[in-house]
């Protein structure tokens, strides 16, 4: 004989459908999905995060990988040279703002919220124009979120707190930018296992270089750029190449 309660949940199921999954579930196919890659996956990542979010306003985990895909998105659409990629830039940058927010608000002891706000803003900036976020008040957030989470920790994400404070201060109009600060924290990831094999940094520390100036600054610089020129790594090839023209 059936049970009453198993009878109330199978009429339920029948007249309203499947219970809802859990955070947890929404999570997990987030995860699946946003390390596949690819726009298409991480906007639908996004939604899930978001849902998951939405069934637990207190899910640290869902809110900072909603930021960091937001981030992705942003970027992904800026390197891929997507119609519209500024625009996308500017809209996702934004939310992925409000994300890390929420995630430091939930936890402020963890990294990722902090690291995450100050990627966004970047994302932000890029669609947006650095001067228009400038006017908006985001460089003292951006410095003090960088800056929290190298403190909590320096080697999240291989490094990406150096990383990011480097490109911060080498990007910064005059008469903010400070490049000695810049080569600092870039010195600082050469020393760590992760610097040979990121042609990102590579650009940025040539692009820096070649900022300074110097025979000798020149000559380092050339060096960072021939192999990120020669790498597999489209996007950054090429800024390779066009530095090199520089020289």
């Amino acid at each position: 004989m059936i049970k009453p309660i198993f009878c109330c949940l199978f009429l339920t199921m029948l007249i309203v459908g499947p219970l809802p999954p859990a955070a947890a579930d929404d999570l997990a196919e987030a995860d699946k999905l946003y390390s596949q890659g690819g726009l298409e996956n991480y906007k639908q990542a996004i939604e899930l995060y978001k849902q998951a979010l939405a069934r637990d306003p207190q899910n640290y985990e869902a809110a900072w990988k909603c930021a960091r895909a937001h981030r992705e998105y942003g970027d992904t659409a800026k390197t891929e040279k997507i119609e519209g990629w500024k625009k996308i830039c500017a809209e996702y940058g934004k939310a992925g703002m409000n994300c890390a927010l929420e995630a430091t608000r939930i936890d402020p002891n963890k990294p990722d919220g902090y690291y995450f706000y100050g990627l966004n803003v970047g994302t932000y900036s890029d669609g947006v124009s650095i001067f228009t976020a400038l006017s908006e008040g985001l460089k003292d957030k951006t410095q003090d979120n960088f800056e929290k989470a190298y403190t909590l920790d320096k080697m999240y994400t291989e490094g990406g707190p150096m990383i990011a404070l480097g490109r911060f201060w080498q990007v910064l109009p005059w008469p903010m930018r400070d490049r000695k600060k810049s080569l600092k924290y870039y010195r600082e990831y050469q020393a760590t296992p992760y610097f040979a094999d990121n042609m990102e940094v590579h650009v940025y520390l040539g692009e820096l270089l070649i900022q300074i100036g110097g025979k000798k600054n020149k000559a380092e610089a050339k060096g960072y750029l021939d192999k990120a020129a020669n790498s597999n790594d489209g996007f950054y090839s090429e800024r390779a190449k066009e530095l090199l023209k520089k020289l």
